[in-house]
């Protein structure tokens, strides 16, 4: 069973409930003030959190996203202003948005070189002329997974309408640049147990940069993500007129 936690609908309402500090996405939401993006492309949106802070900045958002159990939890938060979609990466539409975003395990699980560069190519005709690109992934070097397989804390939620779940996580396989992870859930109420496996890749800077100008785009810069110093890259690219360069 690969991602159950973005499919099963058992699941999906648990990730705000034990991902609740998201922190990572006002980054975000000043880098859209910043460029004036008045449409913006969620691409992998997930439960809407950051779609939900665009929205309610007065901003109109197209979010997007494989997991129908997924977008269920994103809508019953009842936010006008968001399109949510269902569908991958290299679905988005053309919308020539003024931004498009890729947060939290989006580009890193677009794992196979196939997928990223289809992705890029999806994102690239979906904006604008101008029109920005930006993203998240973890730098290599710091090997973020031994960090993870040294954490074996399980952790424990009561919540409302679903009673205690505890979540343990476990890396599963490391194969650099490829890392997999499993969690397993514990439902208090009735004993279920589900899983969940994901698999990510850790691209180098340098290789991420060819990338994206081979497809089109303008790097403008690189920075940390500012709550995570030294943990990862945050690409800013601009989509050059004049179309793709390869």
């Amino acid at each position: 069973m690969s991602d159950a936690i973005y499919a099963n609908p058992r699941l999906a309402p648990l990730y705000d409930e034990f991902e609740d500090n998201r922190a990572d996405l006002l980054a975000y939401l000043a880098i859209a003030e910043a460029l004036n993006a008045e449409l913006v492309l969620d691409i992998g949106c997930g439960t809407g959190s950051l779609a939900v802070l665009l929205a309610r900045s007065g901003r109109t958002v197209v979010a997007v996203d494989p997991a129908q159990a997924y977008l269920e939890v994103a809508k019953a938060k009842g936010v006008p202003g968001i399109t949510w979609l269902h569908g991958h990466a290299a679905d988005v539409p053309d919308i020539g948005a003024h931004l498009a975003v890729m947060t939290g395990n989006v580009a890193q699980a677009l794992v196979t070189d196939h997928e990223w560069t289809t992705a890029l190519a999806s994102v690239y005709r979906a904006l604008r002329p101008g029109g920005h690109f930006v993203f998240e992934t973890r730098r290599p070097a710091r090997r973020a997974w031994q960090d993870w397989a040294a954490d074996t804390e399980t952790e424990m939620r009561d919540i409302a309408g679903i009673g205690r779940v505890t979540r343990r996580f476990e890396v599963t396989a490391v194969q650099a640049p490829v890392v997999s992870f499993r969690y397993t859930y514990t439902f208090g109420a009735d004993g279920e147990v589900l899983v969940s496996e994901s698999t990510l890749r850790f691209r180098e800077r340098e290789d991420i940069e060819a990338d994206l100008i081979t497809q089109g785009f303008r790097v403008h810069e690189v920075r940390d993500a500012p709550d995570r110093p030294g943990e990862e890259f945050v690409f800013i690219a601009e989509k050059v007129s004049g179309g793709q360069l390869a």
